[in-house]
């Protein structure tokens, strides 16, 4: 696991654009203002492009999404393929290895998954409020993490499809704990499948 993913808080915020297909990140430590994770979306084919334009059928369009430090160094991969109905994510961490991934609860408000491990066994849970704009990890009563969408302005939010989140990571999970990748491929999960 990457050191940088042992940070308790982040700033993730979507590159603006009107008409864009790919969807590209920056995550930044608040504390200094500095970048520290590029996600990017750069092996989107012609058709997923094609579809990315119609509302309609944006949802179900697959994603592959690498997180990576500023330097190119790899941290964690975010991927589904087409989805119909239920999503189901996919993590790799930087090897390729598939550590784990999300897989979408029916009939939930707000938006529920189930945090998976790499044996697909269940971990915690990623849980949206009525609203749409926080999500938590809970393991049983404890959180374990929450993201919360952060606001932008009228403008940009009319006009554009750029959403900013902050991840806060609670003490409750330990540095180099496997789960921290989870949760930070989470808020990629989020923006792909819910928020889109």
């Amino acid at each position: 696991m990457h050191p940088v993913l042992n940070n308790n808080v982040f700033l993730v915020k979507e590159h603006v654009g009107m008409f864009k297909a790919a969807s590209n990140f920056d995550v930044y430590d608040p504390e200094t203002g500095e970048i520290i994770i590029n996600c990017r979306e750069e092996r989107l084919g012609f058709f997923t492009k094609m579809l990315r334009f119609n509302k309609d059928y944006k949802r179900m369009t697959p994603f592959e999404i690498d997180l990576t430090t500023p330097d190119g160094e790899p941290i964690l991969t975010v991927k589904r393929g087409v989805s119909f109905f239920l999503s189901k994510v996919d993590v790799l961490d930087e090897t390729g290895e598939r550590i784990g991934g999300f897989k979408q609860k029916l009939f939930s408000i707000g938006g529920k998954f189930d945090v998976l491990g790499a044996d697909d066994q269940p971990l915690c849970m990623l849980k949206g409020s009525f609203t749409g704009w926080n999500f938590r990890f809970l393991a049983g009563d404890v959180e374990l993490a929450h993201v919360t969408k952060k606001w932008a302005g009228l403008g940009k939010e009319l006009f554009t499809s750029a959403d900013n989140y902050v991840l806060e990571i609670s003490d409750e999970v330990p540095e180099d704990n496997p789960l921290r990748e989870l949760i930070m491929a989470s808020v990629m999960c989020i923006d792909f499948v819910i928020k889109e």
